[in-house]
């Protein structure tokens, strides 16, 4: 994927949601950082056109969001992880709840997807 300048304002927001992550993303960034998971590079709050990715692997082409009972069904999120899709990324999402209490599984599933980049994430 060609590299695209970001506009300060989102480098900016983007920065902000580093310092301030949930502790679900803290807990997934603890294993996923320094190539510590399967040897894979991931970044975290990474700007993508409109969007900020939770974390992503280039190298994988996937994006990893977590996300709150808030987006239970959310409509916005359908959409954004179309325009995603149409970069060229697989968009695999894990509830809060998830990464909280069943770690060795988000792990798990992130290696497998990192793995074999014909899987299709299921939500």
């Amino acid at each position: 994927m060609p590299h695209q300048p970001v506009p300060p304002v989102k480098r900016s927001f983007a920065r902000s949601l580093r310092r301030e992550m949930t502790e679900a993303e803290n807990k997934l960034w603890h294993e996923l950082r320094d190539r510590r998971l399967d040897r894979t590079k991931f970044r975290r709050q990474i700007p993508f056109g409109k969007y900020i990715a939770d974390f992503v692997c280039l190298e994988a082409g996937l994006i990893i969001e977590i996300d709150g009972s808030q987006h239970a069904g959310s409509e916005s999120d359908r959409i954004r992880k179309a325009e995603l899709e149409a970069k060229g990324f697989r968009v695999l999402r894990f509830w809060n709840d998830d990464v909280l209490k069943d770690l060795n599984a988000v792990c798990d599933t992130i290696i497998a997807y990192v793995r074999d980049t014909n899987l299709q994430p299921w939500r």
